[in-house]
């Protein structure tokens, strides 16, 4: 019975063992969490919290792709951002969250981040080019441009509202000119006005959102301004206008043609517009006189005569109008006219004229002016017989002496006759004279001319009338012919009553019937074969048939030529008769000619001869070849009649039928008119010659071969030569070329002059694709016999291909890439290529592997599903917004090419290639400064403008142009020690300039600053990186600027000049620095003007500023300079006299004055009392006195000490006003001596045993040697007894006073 019970007491303790440990589990509602997208970095965003039954300590963690936005406190299960949100890059995302309990496996869940959305974007402007011009005519409400600005934010902070901040020119005008409407479109809101208003107007644009929540405040972003120019175009609305209002000019009335009179002017009111100007004459009272140019130049167009404009004043008046070269807007022509006033002046331009008329009666228009006149007058008249029917007047339209006119004769009679009469003024009556009767001779001159002559007596010009003169004649001469011989010709066989010459007459210069002449021909030589007509004397041919050249060429007849009186007169007449072409050319002999083609050339001459006259066209041969089959291959010279072929003879080129045998005709013909001519034929013999070449019937060939087929026939050459005998037409072929060895050639001749080759592979030889993939084959085919020329034609011989070769990978497509991280690219990226030899391979890639990089490190498989590989070999991206180079900056694909019909006895596969992604970064972090651990101090008196005071670092851990910083100033406070806030503008610039990947920003001084402010500057800093693309990021930093006003400024007194302290600087400073371990800032050195006995030379004003921003008082420095034996010795030896600050200095001077008055005035009251008292005390006084003295001369051999009344150097000869013992720094009550003090004045001792000197170096021996309690005397004198009670008493209040003593010691006392 006890085994069951056993069996089941186990049974439960193994189930409560199993069952004792639960895992945990999360709580129901860690399934979504929402966040703010301007949630800082490192903030809380939120917490995992599971619960576990058993109380175990928990794990928390969390993975996924977008883990890296968080980190998890695994042991708290607090959740803070790692990793900036942006609700416009990524809206949602989810991560799993894990807790374990070490006991049981990890339990995982899914959570849903949303982030969410807020005001983090300005609107960005979208138009690239903002300028844009409009006609000023635009109409009001007319769209002048369109803007657009988006925001990425959503909601209220995506609503852009549009704004023009201010219109340049800013005038009254302007103001309103413009209005933008909420969709962007800038309308016109006035009148434009190019000439009146402006010509460009320039819009300063800004485009707001509509406000949202960003860092927990409600904020309005804006986008930074834009300028738009707008630009005015002019419109032609405005008529032209003249320059001058009023124009006028004068021109002599002698001006040419083409004189410039007078410009005018004319311009376009449309200043912007600008037109060209044309100028025309519109009017004018004296039409065609002037005329102008396109320059608005006047200029004379016609004859001026000033004597027509007697009755209008001799002004002429013309109209210009000024018309623009474009109608303006309404479609009209802009012009505008304008009265010219030009006055013609007088010159001598008139001479005298003739007219045909008698005074009174003519009327002297320029029409009616003549210059020729007719008369009579009977041969051999009496002198000064005047000339009939001759009416002649002169006439000059000049007044005075300018129409003052001499007459006088000229022409060839002129000797003949004389004229009435010499002068005349105005106008007059002219006669003409017979002056030489013997002259006047009929059968010299029937017609005689005389030339009247008008000279103006001032110009000297004149006019010229022709006056003709006829004579009446008498009967007194015979016939005469002029020439005693003539030369005359026709031509042979002229028809009966062809005109031999008619132009041969005989003259009588009798007139009438005494004129009358008759013409015969005398019997002689030829009278039979001309005649002649008896009253014209025109000769002709009266018998043809006897007039032949080839008989007689010349020919002697008389001609007699009688009057009516039978007077007579002859002449001979030569008559030669010209040659016609009445004979036809005559060849001589046969031509049959023999000659080889090719090399043989025809050269023969065609004879022949022509009976007509010699040196003429009609015994001049001309040779030509007349159209035959092959004349085209001949020339014949058509002067000489020389044969020749123009090229070498071909014998294929000839009808075989005609064996060889070329018959060309020759015509031999004259030049004479009719041609006539005479034909030859001459017979060209062609002999044969080995002069072709074979031709194959193509000139390459094509024959594939599969390989490994042995001694199969490849294919057939065919060829042919076009000799045409039989033993120049045989063919022999040849082959070469690279692997000739492994065909062979077979000939076979298929008939005359054609022949074919077989193409064969040897029995032994197969091709191989792998080797040699084709064959470049060369056939020749030749003729038999001595070596020659020979034709060729290319086979080519293809093998056809097995697949047995493995694919391969391109090299150039595995050329790197880049790719840009979250999101920003999509889709094919790279192709891949494979190649095969094989021509029937089908390939695809594969991909093997991905590695993983960041800085060249493996992280792991981060990036295996950011990409994928198709088997064309495309590369595309499967996971772009996964793409990360913050994770990961490379990304390598391992692949290789498959060939899928590839033999399975071969290797299918190709080598295994890399292609590499390089991630490239966007600007997906924003800038962050690096903590410094420093303290920034300013001294305002000692900062200069230019100067660095303050800077900062920060860093981006984005790259290239997203990761650069620029750093700007965004605010500048400064807070006033009672905690008032100033704003400050324009003090402070900051430089940016950068380090390795820190960027640093300097922080600089613009102006002075005030040295009497007391407080800290508040300047705020901005980090903005500049990315090339997208918006930028930015983050700011406060920093803390501390100064130090003058308060704070100590002076040192020193024994030497400004020089020698200058000199000794920075040993100074150095001393200083050891003492009181803060930065020395030195403002001036400069010396002492005074007229004290104070052995100080010079000051040295300086500042004691510590690390932390605080400084050192006086009172502090003091200390510390005390408390440092080795600093002090240092700037003792320096020169150091006195320590003071500059305020106490300079306003002790006054308040000493003033004490000095009442110590005076106090002293002589108590003078008495004094008196009195010495005497009593004389005896313990004459002791104290010489104990003094003894320690007076201590003193002198030991370091002074600093008089507690003021910040003294101790060991200096410098004392209070209350006489206290210089050696050990004890208060005046300590001394009891206050009796004796009457004021706190410098007392100068009239035997001073000090000489403000301290020998350090012997005074420290001595203090060794002889220490300072066996210096005191052991009796109970006063200042025994008060020095030796000093010494525990003496850390008291010190009075902020000093002052150098120079003449005080104790035998004063």
């Amino acid at each position: 019975m006890a085994w069951p019970w056993l069996s089941c007491f186990l049974l439960l303790a193994l189930i409560a063992s199993v069952a004792a440990n639960v895992a945990p589990t999360f709580l129901p509602n860690m399934t979504a969490v929402t966040l703010p997208e301007d949630l800082p970095v490192g903030a809380e965003a939120f917490w995992l919290i599971a619960e576990d039954l058993d109380q175990d300590p928990l794990t928390y963690g969390m993975s996924g792709p977008n883990a890296y936005f968080f980190a998890v406190n695994s042991s708290t299960g607090e959740v803070k951002l790692a990793s900036a949100l942006d609700y416009e890059t990524l809206y949602w995302f989810t991560v799993i969250i894990s807790v374990s309990d070490g006991h049981n496996n990890p339990v995982q869940k899914e959570m849903q981040v949303i982030v969410e959305d807020r005001n983090d974007n300005a609107p960005v402007f979208q138009n690239t080019d903002f300028s844009t011009s409009i006609n000023e005519t635009l109409p009001v409400g007319s769209v002048v441009f369109s803007v657009l600005a988006k925001d990425k934010d959503t909601g209220s902070s995506g609503v852009v509202v549009y704004h023009i901040e201010e219109v340049i020119p800013s005038t009254g005008d302007s103001k309103h000119l413009f209005e933008i409407l909420p969709n962007g479109s800038i309308v016109l809101n006035g009148s434009l006005s190019y000439n009146n208003k402006s010509a460009f107007y320039q819009l300063k644009l800004k485009a707001c959102d509509s406000g949202g929540l960003y860092n927990n405040s409600f904020i309005v972003q804006c986008s930074s301004p834009v300028f738009l120019s707008i630009s005015v175009i002019d419109q032609p609305d405005l008529d032209p206008q003249f320059v001058t209002e009023l124009y006028s000019a004068s021109v002599a009335e002698d001006a040419p043609k083409g004189t410039s009179v007078l410009k005018v002017e004319a311009v376009d009111r449309d200043k912007g517009v600008n037109d060209h100007v044309n100028y025309i004459i519109s009017n004018s009272t004296r039409p065609g006189w002037f005329d102008i140019g396109p320059d608005g130049v006047i200029r004379v167009s016609g004859s001026l005569d000033r004597e027509q404009l007697l009755e209008e004043d001799e002004e002429v008046h013309v109209q210009v109008t000024a018309t623009e070269v474009h109608p303006n807007i309404y479609g009209q022509e802009a012009k505008v006219s304008i009265w010219v006033t030009l006055r013609v002046t007088d010159v001598n331009d008139h001479i005298p004229e003739f007219f045909n008329c008698s005074i009174p009666a003519c009327t002297f228009t320029p029409q009616e002016a003549q210059v020729n006149f007719t008369g009579s007058v009977d041969e051999h008249a009496s002198t000064r017989i005047p000339i009939d029917n001759l009416t002649m007047a002169v006439y000059d339209p000049d007044k005075g002496s300018n129409g003052t006119f001499l007459l006088s004769l000229g022409g060839p009679d002129a000797e003949a006759f004389s004229v009435s009469p010499e002068r005349a003024a105005g106008s007059a009556e002219v006669q003409l004279l017979v002056k030489v009767p013997s002259l006047v001779d009929y059968e010299k001159q029937t017609v005689m001319l005389v030339q009247v002559v008008a000279t103006d007596s001032v110009s000297k010009n004149f006019s010229v009338a022709r006056v003709t003169i006829h004579l009446r004649d008498i009967n007194d001469h015979r016939p005469t012919f002029p020439q005693s011989l003539y030369n005359l010709s026709v031509f042979e066989h002229s028809a009966n009553g062809s005109v031999v010459t008619d132009s041969i007459h005989a003259f009588d210069p009798d007139t009438g019937e005494w004129g009358h002449i008759t013409y015969s021909l005398l019997p002689g030589n030829g009278a039979d074969i001309f005649e002649v007509d008896p009253n014209t004397g025109t000769v002709t041919v009266r018998n043809s048939e006897l007039l032949d050249r080839e008989k007689q060429a010349v020919y002697y007849l008389t001609l007699q030529a009688t009057d009516g009186g039978n007077l007579s007169s002859s002449t001979t007449l030569q008559i030669h008769l010209l040659d016609i072409n009445d004979n036809r050319p005559v060849v001589s002999g046969s031509y049959n000619i023999f000659v080889q083609e090719e090399e043989g050339n025809v050269s023969v001459t065609i004879q022949a001869h022509d009976d007509d006259q010699p040196g003429t066209n009609n015994s001049r041969l001309y040779f030509s070849l007349l159209p035959s089959p092959y004349s085209h291959n001949f020339s014949v010279d058509p002067d000489t009649g020389l044969l020749r072929n123009l090229g070498p003879l071909d014998r294929e080129a000839i009808d075989p039928a005609l064996g060889g045998r070329i018959v060309l005709t020759v015509r031999v013909a004259d030049c004479g008119v009719p041609v006539l001519s005479t034909e030859v034929n001459v017979t060209i013999n062609v002999e044969d010659i080995n002069d072709n070449v074979p031709i194959f019937s193509q000139l390459s060939y094509t024959f594939p071969v599969k390989e490994r087929d042995p001694g199969v026939r490849v294919g057939v050459v065919e060829a042919w030569d076009a000799d045409q005998t039989e033993a120049n037409n045989r063919i022999s072929f040849g082959l070469s070329g690279s692997g000739a060895q492994n065909f062979m050639l077979r000939g076979l001749a298929l008939g005359s002059g054609r022949a074919e080759g077989s193409l064969w592979l040897y029995a032994d030889v197969s091709l191989d694709y792998e080797t040699q993939a084709s064959f470049n084959l060369t056939v020749s085919a030749e003729n038999p016999g001595p070596p020659g020329p020979e034709a060729t034609a290319g086979v080519f011989v293809p093998v056809e291909d097995v697949n047995d070769e493995p694919p391969t990978l391109d090299a150039a497509s595995l050329k790197g890439i880049r790719v840009a991280e979250n999101g920003s690219q999509h889709g094919l990226v790279a192709e891949v290529v494979a190649r095969d030899v094989d021509t029937a391979a089908q390939l695809e890639v594969q991909l093997v592997n991905v590695i993983c990089t960041k800085g060249g490190d493996d992280v792991g498989s981060l990036c295996r599903g950011w990409f994928s590989v198709l088997a064309n070999g495309s590369v595309l991206i499967n996971q772009s917004d996964a793409i990360d180079y913050e994770t990961c900056d490379l990304v390598t694909l391992v692949v290789r090419a498959y060939d899928l019909t590839t033999d399975p006895r071969f290797q299918a596969y190709s080598d295994n290639g890399s292609l590499l992604i390089t991630i490239e970064d966007v600007n997906d972090n924003a800038p962050y400064f690096l903590p410094e651990n420093k303290t920034f101090v300013i001294i305002p008196e000692l900062v200069i403008p230019d100067q660095q005071v303050a800077s900062i670092r920060a860093r981006d851990d984005d790259s290239g142009s997203n990761g650069a910083i620029l750093f700007s100033i965004l605010q500048v406070n400064f807070i006033m020690k009672d905690g008032t806030v100033v704003p400050f503008q324009g003090f402070f610039r900051v430089s940016t300039s950068s380090e390795a990947n820190v960027f640093i920003g300097n922080i600089e001084l613009v102006t002075s600053l005030d040295s009497t402010l007391q407080g800290t500057y508040q300047v705020t800093v901005q980090a903005q990186d500049r990315p090339s693309v997208g918006p930028a990021q930015r983050a700011n930093i406060t920093l803390n600027l501390f100064t130090v006003d003058q308060s704070y400024r100590v002076r040192l007194q020193f024994s030497t000049n400004k020089e020698e302290v200058g000199a000794n600087a920075e040993e100074i400073k150095a001393a200083l620095a050891q003492a009181t371990r803060t930065t020395v800032y030195v403002v001036d050195i400069k010396d002492i003007e005074s007229t004290a006995r104070a052995r100080s030379r010079s000051y040295l004003d300086a500042y004691f500023v510590f690390s932390n921003g605080s400084a050192l008082t006086l009172d502090e420095l003091s200390v510390m300079i005390r408390e440092d034996q080795d600093s002090l010795t240092r700037l003792l030896q320096l020169g150091l006299v006195v320590l003071g600050s500059q305020e106490s200095l300079e306003s002790d001077l006054p308040q000493l004055l003033s004490s000095v008055i009442i110590g005076l005035a106090v002293t002589l009251l108590l003078v008495i009392m004094i008196m009195t008292t010495a005497l009593v005390c004389v005896r313990k006084s004459y002791h104290r006195k010489l104990r003094a003295m003894k320690a007076a001369k201590e003193a002198r051999r030991t370091a002074a000490g600093v008089m507690p009344s003021v910040s003294a150097i101790p060991g200096t000869n410098m004392y209070t006003t209350e006489r206290a013992n210089p050696m050990l720094n004890l208060s005046t009550k300590d001394l009891g001596f206050e009796s004796q003090s009457s004021s706190e004045l410098d007392h100068t001792s009239l035997n001073s045993l000090d000489s403000n000197s301290v020998d350090l170096e012997n005074d420290k021996q001595e203090t060794k040697k002889e220490p300072l309690d066996s210096l005191m005397e052991p009796d109970a004198e006063p200042l025994s007894v008060v020095l030796s009670g000093r010494q525990a008493g003496s850390g008291g209040q010190q009075k902020e006073f000093s002052f150098t003593n120079d003449g005080l010691d104790t035998t004063d006392l």
